[in-house]
């Protein structure tokens, strides 16, 4: 009997660390997740079970921390929201996840810029759409971060 007892006290530790890894990957710690708790702002109980569901599909505490960080790098770099389910939603494809590139493109004076492989040279964009030879040093170019929209699926 007791070493039945040790099994679902070790799962329950597994869950809990499963949840908690949860709320970390949100940027949570250990302490706000306590006083969270406590002031009733996370409900614990309301997490178990998708945990729970998620350490069986998962097979191993291990895995399924490493699903959710894949999942919550995913879904930040998009700006979306996710729960544990999320992970369970997204089982499948766990290994097609990625998180959405980060692109920077050339500006001058707030003007995208573009390239020109033949010529060898940096064209403005003006406003007209009409493409100005860049005529200022390179190090004049800005380089604003644009999130790219390529695999937003």
């Amino acid at each position: 009997m007791a070493k039945k007892k040790r099994k679902k006290e070790q799962q329950e530790t597994h869950i809990q660390e499963i949840v908690n890894h949860y709320f970390y990957s949100k940027g949570l710690s250990l302490e706000q997740i306590k006083k969270d708790a406590k002031k009733r702002k996370i409900i614990y109980s309301r997490f178990t079970r998708p945990a729970k569901q998620l350490l069986e599909l998962a097979g191993s505490l291990e895995k399924a921390k490493k699903a959710i960080d894949k999942v919550a790098q995913w879904a930040n770099s998009r700006n979306l929201d996710y729960a544990i389910e999320t992970v369970f939603k997204k089982w499948l494809e766990l290994d097609r996840l990625k998180p959405k590139e980060i692109v920077k493109k050339p500006y001058y004076k707030g003007s995208p810029m573009v390239w020109s492989e033949s010529k060898r040279k940096w064209y403005v964009i003006s406003e007209d759409d009409e493409w100005l030879e860049f005529a200022d040093k390179e190090s004049e170019i800005e380089w604003k971060i644009v999130k790219s929209h390529a695999n937003s699926h």
